[in-house]
């Protein structure tokens, strides 16, 4: 089951749309490991997306070095039933995504071969529906 399934709790249960426009205001650099996978899209990961990832990784990495996620799925998606008619209000939460932007560093990677840091993310990269890139500490600048 999903490690991260939706916040403890939150302001409010529903949430708009919101939009998606401009680059990544935070998490833009490698902060904690040495390699990372940044964004290239913009667009909506869910907690299972997330959670895939994860598995990917540490699958590939035989519980050798460190995972680090530097990305929370915060917003609530709502969904109504199959085959209910147009009205009666929104319908319930389905999922949770978190927002993600151009620029983003959404997995790091720490005590690993640099070859093993680069293949373990592009198999988790295979599991998102953004183009990603991998990034290093040192070229970042």
């Amino acid at each position: 089951m999903a490690k991260y399934k939706e916040p403890v709790r939150t302001k409010f249960r529903k949430q708009m749309k919101g939009e998606m426009a401009g680059l990544s205001k935070g998490g833009n650099f490698v902060d904690f490991g040495e390699f990372g996978m940044q964004a290239l899209d913009r667009g909506w990961i869910t907690s299972n997306q997330i959670e895939a990832c994860r598995v990917a990784i540490t699958r590939y990495l035989a519980r050798k070095g460190q995972v680090w996620i530097r990305i929370f799925p915060d917003k609530p998606v709502t969904k109504k039933p199959a085959e209910v008619r147009m009205g009666k209000g929104k319908g319930g939460v389905d999922h949770w995504v978190a927002v993600v932007r151009p620029g983003r560093i959404m997995f790091e990677l720490g005590g690993v071969q640099r070859e093993d840091a680069r293949n373990a993310l592009r198999l988790a990269a295979a599991k998102l529906p953004i183009k990603t890139r991998f990034v290093d500490r040192v070229e970042q600048v």
